[in-house]
């Protein structure tokens, strides 16, 4: 008999479409996928040397369980340098990638009946890691008239004597948008006059366009840092999803929690990983601007096209490397005896029809939209293109 925690989740929608779409590239099928979150490039050079150099040099044992110093130092100095945030060491843990952040801070902080807020549309971990906490995850609406940022006057209607925290996460995915400060110092405000803590998901700050600036809300007082968990990762920014490194600061006493935490789930992560994190966060960043210029120009060229299919909208984003457009125009609309009424029928339609893999926006919380990562060449892109083009002109 499963226990009744793991009843209430479900698995990760995007990496059950990116399964489908891989296992149907595998018969042959030519599959267009849109559908995970990771980047096209491979993982610089110099971070690679230093992963072979820590090999080589029998780096390879068990380390400290919340990360070694030395990388420590190196988060420590990209958060002042880059965000303004001064931290010490024992305010630092290191993960097996961001999604093991958040979820240590879940275990760490939340219990039963504790109330979590969370934007919608939400990253599809937030809920289920606020649920495997025994927790409520409590959503709160945006719109994309607003730009998908939260409304203070309906944030704050949210809050009870039961709400513990609020996940931010900016850049935003699925949505691609950014608070801008005036946004976060709202938010911070409210924070504060309830007294509830603001888990900061900033593993997109990197890639931010149109000269945006992101912004780490525990930057904007002492007050809030100390409401604050800031949580980061190296996967998106310097193309290094399968090296599984993500970190957090924050208060040392939650901090050494998930520290406790970690030390009976995974213990330290992969010590040659962070030898060549340390790398990553102190040598050249090249690779990151190109890596942004590249997708600034996929962005712009893929929601010209998407704007251009009759029925579909799609609203420009200012960070990240997803898309958000409506396509609740196409509802109700046939092509043969298949019907299209949700996103998931048309997320369906196309992978099955038009050979694109994309999420459906119901995994996100909002049925009117689909996600497309646009982390893929521009010859993808403009396939895809076509092909949903042509999908979408059958519909009547």
């Amino acid at each position: 008999m499963l226990s009744e925690r793991v009843c209430k989740i479900k698995p990760s929608a995007t990496l059950a479409m990116d399964t489908k779409a891989k296992a149907m590239k595998a018969k042959g099928l030519d599959i267009v996928n849109f559908g995970v979150g990771e980047p096209d490039f491979d993982t610089p050079d110099h971070i690679k040397e230093a992963a072979i150099k820590a090999i080589r040099e029998g780096f390879t044992k068990y380390t400290a369980v919340g990360g070694i110093d030395e990388l420590k130092d190196a988060i420590i100095a990209k958060l002042k340098n880059d965000n303004g945030i001064d931290y010490a060491r024992e305010e630092i843990i290191v993960s097996c990638g961001a999604k093991h952040s958040l979820y240590n801070i879940a275990q760490a902080l939340y219990g039963p009946g504790d109330e979590v807020l969370i934007p919608s549309p939400y990253w599809v971990s937030y809920p289920d890691q606020v649920l495997l906490s025994d927790a409520v995850p409590v959503f709160v609406h945006t719109t994309e008239a607003d730009s998908f940022m939260l409304k203070t006057e309906l944030l704050e209607s949210k809050i009870t004597k039961k709400t513990k925290a609020l996940i931010l996460n900016s850049p935003s995915n699925p949505t691609g948008f950014i608070y801008d400060r005036k946004a976060l110092e709202a938010i911070a405000a409210i924070a504060v006059k309830h007294n509830i803590y603001v888990i900061a998901d900033e593993v997109y700050e990197k890639l931010v366009y149109d000269g945006h600036e992101h912004i780490s809300i525990a930057s904007l007082g002492k007050e809030i840092k100390a409401l604050t968990i800031v949580v980061n990762a190296l996967s998106k920014s310097h193309a290094m999803t399968g090296w599984r490194i993500g970190y957090a600061a924050g208060p040392k006493d939650i901090i050494k929690a998930m520290t406790n935490i970690q030390s009976q789930s995974t213990s330290n992560p992969n010590s040659i990983a962070q030898k060549a994190a340390v790398t990553a966060l102190t040598g050249p960043q090249d690779s990151v601007g190109i890596m942004r210029a590249e997708f600034d120009k996929r962005r712009k060229f893929l929601v010209d096209g998407l704007n251009n299919i009759k029925g579909i909208r799609c609203l420009p984003p200012t960070g990240a490397f997803y898309v958000f457009p409506n396509v609740s125009a196409l509802y109700g609309k046939k092509a043969g005896q298949r019907q299209i009424n949700s996103s998931l029928d048309f997320a369906l339609y196309l992978l099955e029809e038009a050979k694109v893999a994309l999420v459906h926006g119901e995994a996100f919380g909002d049925d009117n939209y689909i996600r497309i990562s646009y982390a893929t060449s521009m010859e993808n892109i403009e396939k895809a293109l076509g092909r949903i083009r042509e999908a979408v002109a059958r519909l009547g």
